[in-house]
């Protein structure tokens, strides 16, 4: 009997090592699997975390737009010749058929072709011909290169800064106003916009002539 048995006790002995091992190799698959869903989790966690904290610093950096005046204009009436408008700067409404080359301008612009940019979703910052060169120098620095106007304004503006967007407004106090990229954020090529996609350049120059 015994000599029947040691082949059979050594055969089971190799089987339940071999069951430990592989017990031993599930644990160890199972632990890693665990450890690397945990890593994942806190990894997404992380992340969202980051974008909402983000997203709350960027708002704050953007500063509160409820102070834009709102206006209700049409787009797509197309005049000749000067045109009164209602607001200073103009905010929408009749405009020359030819928009205005959006960019830098150092003098005022007709404010007739710059309506047709905004038109096209371009945002038109003004500002008084008394504003320090340094303030001019902060707002060219904070406008993005396309679908943006700036220029010096000489009619009367609520203040000596003014953000402008199509049937959109807001005053401002300092070319470091946070609220102005914000703004721009908003509404530069923003739903608001009457004819996404146009054109904001091949237009006329400050002087009223068409580009070449």
């Amino acid at each position: 009997m015994s000599k029947k048995t040691k082949p059979t006790s050594a055969r089971d002995a190799r089987l339940a090592q071999a069951r430990q091992e592989q017990q031993a190799k599930e644990r160890r698959r199972t632990f890693l699997l665990v450890g690397v869903t945990a890593v994942i989790i806190v990894a997404i966690v992380a992340m969202v975390g980051y974008a909402i904290v983000s997203e709350a610093d960027e708002r704050e950096a953007a500063g509160n737009l409820e102070a834009v005046k709102e206006y209700e204009y049409q787009g797509g009436n197309h005049v000749q010749g000067e045109i009164d408008y209602a607001e200073s700067p103009p905010v929408g409404g009749e405009h020359n058929p030819i928009w205005l080359n959006c960019g830098v301008y150092d003098e005022p612009v007709p404010s007739q072709h710059a309506v047709h940019s905004l038109e096209h979703g371009a945002v038109w910052v003004t500002y008084d011909p008394d504003l320090p060169a340094s303030e001019v120098e902060t707002l060219e620095a904070t406008l993005p290169d396309t679908y943006t106007l700036l220029s010096p304004y000489e009619g009367e503006m609520p203040s000596k800064i003014v953000a402008s967007a199509w049937g959109h407004q807001l005053a401002l106090d300092s070319a470091d106003d946070p609220r102005l990229k914000g703004f721009i954020k908003e509404y530069r090529e923003g739903p608001q916009t009457p004819e996404p996609g146009a054109a904001c350049t091949g237009g006329v120059d400050a002087s009223g002539t068409v580009s070449q």
